[in-house]
Parts: C-alpha cells; structure tokens; sequence
C-alpha cells in the first residue's frame, strides 16, 4: 500500500513539472530609469505648467487675483524684496536664529543625554522631567518666552532650543542605555579610567545615534524662529509673513515663503552632507 502512495506522488509531480515545463516563462517586467537631464527637463515643465496657468487664470479671472495674486506681481515683488526692501536682513535674522539653536539646542541635549550614563539614578531622577517637557506644547509657551527674553534675536534662539534640546537628549540617552555592558566590563579589566571609558567607548558608541537627529533638529530649530518671529519681532522671514499678511500683500506673502523654502532647503542640504561626512568617519 505504501509502495503504490509513493508511485502515485512521484506520478503527480511528473504531471505537475511537465506542465510547468510547457508553461512559457514569464518575466519581471522592467522599468527602464529615465536619465537625468529628461526627469530634470519634466519636472521644469510641470513647474513652468503650473505657473503658466495660474497667470493665465488670474488674468482671465478663474482665480482670484487679490487672494492668491500671480507669478507676474510676484516675480515684480521678489525683485523690489531684494533691491528696495530688508530681504537680506530679515534673511540674515532668521538663518542665525535656527542656526544658533540648532547648534546650542544639539550639543546641550546630546551632552545632557550622556551625562545620564555617569548615574543611573540621576537619570531616573531626570528622566520623567525630560519626557514630561516632551510632552508639552512648548509652542504655547512661545509668547512667555518672548515676554521673558525681548523681541530681540535671544527669544528667538531661545524657542528654537526649547523645540531641539529634548529630542537631542532622548536620542543620546537611548544610545547610552542601548550600550554593551559586557565592553564596559572589558574596558575596566584592562584597566580604564572612568573617564577614559566614556571618551573612548560611550561617546564612540552614541555618535551615530547623535548623527541621526541633526535633520530632525534642523527642521525645528527653524520652526522655532519662525514660529517667534510670527508673535513679535523687528526683524525675520516669519516677521514678513506676518506683515504681508496682515495688509494682504499677498505677493510678499509668496515671496517670502519663496525665499524661507529656499533657505530651508540650502540649510537642510548642508546638513545632510554634515551627517554623511560624520558617518563616513564613525565607520573608520
């Protein structure tokens, strides 16, 4: 009775192979990449596409022109922005405030988030603090920050470390408490110091979680001096918007959040290259 239950399998696998065998074989279609300069020419066409039937509707009135104005008033703004008006002054003003709270925001939560390795119950202690200022809108508290620091480029500073220092921190300390235990115990068997332990082992290990955060940070840090700049300021993109809005110049409107884009993209870029040339060297 085995015998023929396995002659009868063998059978239907014959049967099975043969007509896979007479099936033709179907292939994985293939996407054939574009080369560059064709997606570069697309992506143009689309861009001058949309512009072109936005003049043209608001011209023809299919789109109201004093709500959403047009590329011609806009592109005639963008020239007396730069030539007539403060546009490298308020461009000045909002690159240093995100810059000077990215940078101080970073480096104080990173070093924040390592410290909690020298204790583990001070970074119990500490830890429900950071999570709880995590947690809270610190956007709402933007206008107290303004009443305690001035108009002035410190408030603006100010908010934009409030929205990164959290973030750095909790991406450090999850490094540290990600790090082995067992090459703690080896760098102190061959005799290291507790500090030559965290130069030489804890802040090696924790500097790819530290590198991951620096795009994340870069993004708030420009909210937060946008975002200061919206409530009270002298000087700034978010100053202009506010203004142009408020009058509705709507073309300034535009222009300046042009220009905002443009910088948040040159700032995002650096950074992105920033953070390429740290991992090349941590992988060294």
């Amino acid at each position: 009775m085995a015998v023929q239950d396995t002659s009868r399998i063998a059978d239907m696998a014959r049967v099975e192979t043969t007509v896979t065998a007479g099936k033709a074989a179907r292939h994985l279609p293939v996407q054939k990449d574009w080369p560059s300069w064709a997606i570069f020419a697309v992506q143009i066409g689309i861009l001058v596409g949309v512009i072109a039937v936005w003049e043209v509707g608001a011209r023809a009135g299919w789109i109201d022109g004093f709500f959403w104005s047009q590329p011609s008033a806009i592109a005639r703004t963008f020239y007396i922005f730069f030539t007539e008006g403060d546009a490298w002054t308020d461009i000045g003003y909002t690159f240093r405030a995100t810059i000077l709270g990215f940078l101080i925001g970073t480096t104080a939560g990173s070093l924040l988030g390592l410290s909690f390795w020298w204790s583990r119950n001070y970074a119990t202690i500490a830890q429900p603090y950071i999570i709880c200022f995590e947690s809270m809108p610190k956007l709402a508290l933007a206008p107290l920050i303004i009443l305690v620091f001035g108009l002035g480029l410190t408030s603006k500073v100010v908010i934009a470390i409030a929205l990164t220092i959290v973030v750095s921190t909790l991406t450090a300390y999850a490094g540290v408490k990600a790090l082995d235990p067992d090459g703690e115990k080896l760098f102190y068997s061959l005799g290291a110091s507790r500090w030559q332990v965290f130069r030489k082992l804890v802040m090696p290990y924790c500097l790819p979680w530290i590198i991951s955060v620096l795009r994340i940070n870069i993004g708030l840090a420009l909210t937060g001096a946008i975002v200061g700049e919206f409530i009270s300021s002298q000087h700034g993109l978010g100053r202009t918007i506010f203004y142009a809005g408020s009058t509705y110049e709507i073309a300034l409107v535009w222009v300046a959040v042009f220009v905002l884009s443009l910088l948040a993209m040159i700032m995002y870029a650096v950074v992105s290259w920033l953070e390429t040339i740290l991992r090349k060297g941590t992988r060294q």
